[in-house]
């Protein structure tokens, strides 16, 4: 049996060129959301990985409280399917070579990009598509998306996460969009202490409106 009490929180953040207008936001609003996440219950790591046409692991397991502060440093295009497939495929296997009682009871992917795919040349979307729907249905993992410039719901769609489980920024609310989704992850972890068949809370209409450009739609 895998252990309740320890989650494994995994980011996959767009680091593209068109990030650098957001780019204090993003820093800030991620150690924002590291820090609410300290607050919660059981025992947590974190793997972050950043990419633009390139994919890298900054750090890998690491302690929640021993996550050093975000730096971002934008540059290149969006290779956004390469990078969740290696980042998919990769955290799958780590598990496995654990022993079962070292597994993570919760695993969480929380995606932020603030473009459309550009740059991906290994992996197609319904590919993608497959492996989070596999992910999630065989190993329970649940998926954050979160983008800006697009509908984020249809993207998300796309790539197989749940409707209630991906939301639309306004590129200038990148920071609150981080609130939004710590929020759900800290109410999830949470409930998982509690009760093993918890549910990721879906995003409320009051947040997608919060979120949403003035003129755009509230999805």
């Amino acid at each position: 049996m895998s252990n309740p009490n320890l989650t494994n929180l995994v980011f996959l953040l767009d680091r593209s060129g068109s990030m650098q207008s957001i780019k204090s936001d993003i820093a800030g609003g991620f150690d924002a959301f590291l820090a609410e996440q300290r607050d919660g219950e059981g025992r947590c790591t974190v793997t972050l990985a950043q990419f633009d046409t390139e994919y890298e692991v900054v750090y890998r397991g690491v302690d929640l409280g021993q996550v050093p502060p975000l730096k971002l440093q934008p540059r290149g295009s969006t290779a956004l399917l390469d990078s969740m497939g290696k980042l998919i495929t990769d955290t799958a296997a780590e598990i496995d070579a654990l022993p079962e009682a070292d597994r993570p009871g919760t695993v969480v992917v929380a995606i932020m990009t603030d473009g459309l795919e550009n740059a991906s040349r290994e992996w197609h979307r319904p590919d993608i598509k497959a492996l989070v729907e596999q992910q999630a249905n065989d190993f329970g993992w649940e998926f954050l998306y979160m983008g800006a410039d697009q509908d984020a719901v249809e993207v998300g769609k796309g790539l197989g996460v749940k409707d209630g489980q991906a939301i639309t920024y306004a590129r200038g609310k990148s920071r609150e969009a981080m609130v939004a989704a710590s929020a759900s992850i800290r109410g999830y972890r949470d409930a998982k202490t509690v009760n093993p068949d918890a549910m990721m809370p879906e995003f409320t209409v009051a947040q997608r409106a919060q979120l949403a450009d003035d003129d755009g739609p509230e999805r």
